[in-house]
């Protein structure tokens, strides 16, 4: 994220999702107004970063995920603070998925007790990294590995000639937002636990695994100049004058971000199957973009879940 600012609005929005998720069975009117009022400041959060996916990180596919985040947050509070009960589940996704991610993204490294404990997003960023290089090595590419702009061991280094590129895996690389998502909806919905082991069992490692094979992909093919294709069209898109960049711009920006949104369709479509309870949550979203109510599992043709609760088998 680009800084304080931000930083504080994710915690501040994290904390009250997590208020309201602790009111639900305590009082029901206090839950609805604080859970309410963290889809606003969600909307806050999301709306400061659109100029920094737009334009500084210029991936549109972002940007404007960013941006149409904002109206859905106001109404999804909205239709919460109207009485749309079952977007308490949704909420306390939010609230699980920023409780696992934020701690990466805004704890640095420290010392206690004379004992120096590195940054979670460091030890996250470098693994994932050393991972990267393995499969890089074993295509055949041998860049050299050194420590990036953040102090950390993640990026790779090929030379063009004279030119050097670069290319680092921060923390957006590491898979992690994706794999946040999926607990947190797990995690938030009422199924048994065995059902929800086997459904994080599934996601977890594909998306780990598609992650690792996406960063080697674009380390390879930005740092070899393999798709130097529309030039001047890519550049203009981008709004970039660096023509180094659009091999980037065409494995990263374009190909993985579309890849991407096809796998975690995927990946939600085996996960649902495992945990048909978080049919309201998808339906919900539908609901916010159509005003249509659906009926998913007799869509999708899944049985009622066997079990209901915290714990059991099935």
């Amino acid at each position: 994220m680009p800084g304080l600012l931000s930083d504080a609005l994710a915690w501040a929005a994290i904390v009250t999702f997590v208020s309201g998720a602790l009111l639900v069975r305590r009082n029901d009117r206090a839950a609805r107004y604080v859970t309410a009022a963290a889809w606003g400041l969600f909307a806050v959060f999301w709306l400061q970063l659109v100029p920094h996916f737009a334009f500084e990180h210029k991936s549109y596919i972002e940007g404007f995920l960013s941006l149409a985040a904002v109206p859905a947050c106001l109404y999804a509070g909205y239709l919460l603070y109207a009485g749309r009960d079952t977007l308490f589940v949704l909420s306390k996704a939010v609230a699980v998925m920023g409780v696992i991610y934020l701690p990466f993204e805004t704890i640095p490294a420290f010392t206690l007790l004379g004992l120096s404990v590195p940054a979670p997003r460091g030890v996250l960023m470098e693994t994932v990294a050393a991972q990267t290089k393995f499969l890089v090595n074993a295509f055949g590419y041998h860049p050299e590995f050194i420590t990036g702009d953040q102090g950390y061991l993640n990026t790779f280094l090929f030379m063009d000639g004279d030119h050097r590129l670069s290319v680092s895996v921060v923390l957006a690389c590491t898979g992690l937002g994706s794999m946040a998502i999926f607990a947190g909806l797990v995690g938030a919905v009422e199924a048994p636990l065995r059902r929800k082991f086997r459904a994080l069992a599934i996601a977890i490692p594909i998306i780990y695994a598609l992650n690792l094979l996406r960063t080697t992909f674009i380390t390879i093919t930005f740092g070899k100049q393999y798709f130097q294709f529309f030039v001047d069209e890519i550049l203009l898109l981008f709004g970039s004058s660096d023509p180094y960049m659009v091999s980037f711009f065409i494995s990263d920006r374009i190909i993985s971000q579309f890849l991407a949104v096809v796998a975690l369709v995927g990946i939600t479509y085996l996960v649902v199957r495992e945990v048909p309870e978080l049919l309201t949550v998808i339906e919900d979203v539908l609901y916010m973009v159509t005003g249509d109510e659906y009926d998913l599992r007799d869509a999708l043709d899944l049985d009622a879940p066997a079990g209901r609760g915290g714990s059991g088998s099935v």
